[in-house]
């Protein structure tokens, strides 16, 4: 229910945004303000709570000999399916071309975007050596302080190695992250409040300074996004389900609310009980699940990690920087590293698109303009999380030879008797609301 109110407010923000903007274009053009306060907000989360939540995921699985087979055979699922997100996030960024043509007023008012860390006067980096160099910090708090967040991603994989090595004497430390980490998600509940007031600064001042034809561009990022999420649940996400045995259609039947959930609060978090309940009466292994699950929520976000490959597509075009084929594949290296820190939280991927940018030296307006709509781009993005992480139980559990399709076909066979006797009650009071109209006549 919080979620939902949350989400209400953000789309009455969205219109009100639009009307404030086309009607009083001059005072609109001042609530950018907001918009960089909200992002200011969020940049201060995104260092601790990416620190806490990979060290923690890492180290809490890491020793491979719990793993075994099962740890690996996940890893491997994760790391082929998100590089494929990104090479279809690439790509369809290529094809629509989402950043040109975007009206140059966007960019107005350089000087309050780089007092905000939102614009800078920078070239990206061209060679493998320099993005290599790069990756690796002189000082952790430097490369906090600067939101650099493939720097911050190697520091906390050699720390979460360390802890598995120390072994029980780091228990106190895991402990300490573990407890960081709960603090840092309510942390983010609470500025998450402001983003009502921040997506209204966004949309005001874009639409003030462009007018309302800067819908059309918002239009054709909302469209590149969901056809581009669509064509990689179908080429991806369909096809792995086929080697499971198992049907997508069916699947996708039996995880509706847990989906619809993700989609209406745009929060991963709100669907990730109910997800794990239906996954397991849908039949997969209980070990299987509980340790997929969790896992793909820090290791497999098919759809932020496809997003952030669109984004960055955009980011630079808007800025007149043509990313040639050698650049976009050092952009996907570091988005395959970056991304795996992505918590399941509403904005967070902003945050992230901003310090992959940053680290490559790449003006970060294009965040301040996607922040208008991030509430509708989250909402995809997070359902194709969502299905994504379900599908890849199944997957783990086929390949692990778990899978029980006995249990799948009864829960498919229950949930379609449950549809029918639904349909039949509302029938029948349909009838009984007819036959006491009539009555009353």
């Amino acid at each position: 229910m919080k979620h939902s109110r949350l989400t209400i407010l953000i789309f009455v923000a969205l219109i009100a945004g639009v009307l404030f903007g086309h009607f009083a274009p001059h005072m609109a053009v001042k609530m950018r303000a907001f918009a960089l306060i909200f992002l200011r907000m969020v940049k201060m989360i995104i260092a601790p709570l990416l620190f806490a939540t990979l060290v923690t995921g890492i180290a809490g699985h890491g020793d491979t000999k719990k793993l075994g087979k099962l740890g690996v055979k996940t890893i491997i699922y994760f790391e082929i399916v998100t590089t494929l997100a990104l090479i279809i996030g690439l790509t369809m960024g290529n094809v629509f071309n989402p950043g040109k043509g975007f009206a140059t007023g966007t960019v107005a008012n350089p000087e309050l975007l780089k007092e905000a860390g939102l614009m800078a006067v920078t070239t990206p980096h061209t060679s493998i050596s320099e993005m290599i160099v790069n990756v690796f910090p002189t000082s952790i708090v430097q490369a906090m302080s600067e939101g650099n967040l493939l720097q911050i991603v190697v520091f906390s994989i050699f720390f979460a190695i360390a802890i598995v090595a120390v072994g029980k004497k780091a228990d106190p430390v895991m402990k300490l992250l573990n407890s960081v980490s709960q603090i840092m998600f309510k942390f983010t509940e609470y500025v998450m409040y402001f983003a009502p007031l921040g997506i209204f600064g966004a949309i005001a001042s874009t639409v003030g300074m462009n007018g309302l034809s800067i819908l059309k561009n918002y239009a054709k990022i909302i469209f590149s996004l969901y056809t581009a999420l669509a064509v990689f649940v179908l080429l991806v996400l369909f096809i792995a389900c086929k080697y499971a045995r198992i049907s997508f259609r069916s699947l996708l039947k039996a995880i509706q609310e847990p989906a619809l959930l993700a989609f209406s609060t745009a929060s991963s978090e709100a669907a990730f009980p109910k997800a794990i309940e239906i996954m397991e009466r849908f039949g997969v292994p209980q070990n299987i699940v509980s340790f997929v699950m969790p896992t793909g929520y820090t290791f497999n976000l098919d759809g932020s990690t496809l997003y952030l490959a669109m984004a960055v597509i955009f980011s630079s075009q808007i800025c007149g920087i043509n990313l040639d084929l050698n650049q976009q594949l050092l952009m996907m290296l570091a988005l395959m590293l970056t991304s795996k820190g992505i918590a399941g939280v509403p904005r967070v991927s902003l945050i992230v698109l901003a310090g992959t940018l940053s680290s490559f030296n790449i003006p970060i307006i294009g965040v301040a303009i996607l922040l208008g709509i991030d509430q509708i781009l989250d909402m995809g993005r997070t359902t194709v999380n969502l299905v994504g992480n379900c599908v890849a139980t199944v997957v783990i559990a086929r390949w692990e030879k778990e899978f029980d399709y006995d249990k799948m076909r009864l829960f498919i066979k229950q949930t379609d008797e449950d549809n029918k006797l639904t349909w039949s009650f509302n029938g029948l009071k349909q009838v009984n609301s007819n036959v006491t109209l009539k009555t009353e006549e």
